[in-house]
């Protein structure tokens, strides 16, 4: 038996070197033609009227219960509800025209507000920051003061320095004296809870997960292995803090506690930066790194209604324009290959992090 056992874990272990081998070969030819684009980046903004979306769902339900002559009779009856409507916004066009050209004041019909939808799915990385910036500036091309922003933002955090920029794109709606809301239907914590609380309005569903206001820094050291091998390890810096921790260095005090001392700054920088745009809020209690459902965090007020995008985005089509805009970044099949040998890599150390975490805890 334990000879099969040994077999079995060696036949295993090959083929986990196989497959990491392929996945190292997919993410070199991702990484070259990363490195072999040329030009500008590939991509293009589309956009959605949700409003029509929503007529068209309308209709399809409407319809389920009619017989095929009723059916009929209603396409042919909108079709010529359609024609009629274009023939009279044509008429009224050409008149007012007529009335420009002789000098007649005429009055233009009040417009409806118009209505941005961007999404924000944040990973550790802020990679959708990117993209998000595009969104940014093709909407406010057009944006008016009297227009709104909708951002659908769902993320546990990640990278100060990507949800710096992430929170830095948000502000370019505000400088423009524009609305701008956020709406967290799962979860915006730590750097997504720092994008999140830049907009004039927040809402949040009520078990969405808000808050984390804190900083978080984890790294293995590996020191004690090499010193069992007899194997050295040499860091060569120039100034004193230029390396605190280290991987396989023998770390210090000193060194953890100029770590530490770093990382209470980002804290302090990010506290401020929420209570500079929730004045409302207790900064101190709540920027514990806890995280608060939708409810607590009303009462908190790190948000400020209970509200999920849907709801929100369903009545906003009742009295405005609502168009999604969503920025396409267009891959050849290498960046395809790539990105999914990325996912892959992922999944699978999520996966075994996961088995870990239930092997320690489990009961029993």
């Amino acid at each position: 038996m334990a000879e099969f056992f040994a077999g079995y874990g060696l036949f295993l272990l090959k083929v986990i070197t196989f497959m990491l081998a392929i996945i190292a070969v997919i993410a070199t030819i991702f990484m070259l033609s990363q490195r072999n684009r040329r030009g500008g980046p590939k991509g293009h903004i589309e956009i959605t009227n949700m409003n029509e979306s929503l007529e068209d769902m309308k209709d399809a339900l409407q319809k389920i219960g009619l017989d095929p002559a009723a059916l009929k009779e209603s396409i042919k009856s909108e079709k010529a509800e359609n024609k009629l409507k274009a023939k009279q916004e044509k008429k009224a066009a050409k008149a007012a025209s007529k009335k420009r050209g002789d000098g007649t004041t005429h009055i233009a019909k009040p417009k409806r507000k118009t209505v941005y939808v961007l999404e924000f799915d944040g990973d550790i990385r802020g990679s959708a920051v990117d993209g998000l910036a595009k969104e940014v500036s093709a909407v406010l091309t057009s944006a008016k003061s009297e227009d709104e922003v909708v951002v659908k933002l769902e993320s546990g955090g990640g990278m100060v320095t990507s949800y710096g920029l992430g929170a830095s794109q948000l502000e370019r709606i505000r400088k423009r004296g524009i609305p701008l809301t956020v709406c967290v239907d799962k979860v915006a914590a730590s750097g997504g809870y720092m994008m999140a609380c830049v907009a004039s309005k927040i809402m949040a569903a009520p078990f969405a997960v808000l808050g984390s206001i804190g900083v978080v820094a984890q790294i293995p050291n590996f020191h004690r292995l090499l010193k069992e091998f007899n194997i050295d390890f040499e860091l060569l810096t120039a100034g004193k803090f230029k390396r605190t921790l280290t991987l396989f260095g023998e770390n210090t005090d000193e060194g953890r506690q100029k770590f530490i001392e770093d990382i209470e700054k980002i804290h302090d920088q990010f506290k401020h930066y929420v209570d500079s745009h929730r004045p409302k809020l207790d900064i101190e209690t709540v920027a514990t790194g806890e995280t608060w459902s939708g409810d607590e965090a009303l009462q908190l007020a790190l948000i400020d209604e209970i509200c999920t995008s849907d709801e929100y985005l369903m009545r906003a089509c009742d009295n405005a324009d609502v168009f999604e805009v969503k920025y396409k970044q267009k891959k050849n099949l290498a960046e395809k290959i790539g990105m999914a040998a990325q996912t892959s890599i992922d999944n699978i150390a999520f996966r075994w992090l996961d088995r870990l975490l239930k092997a320690r805890f489990s009961i029993g």
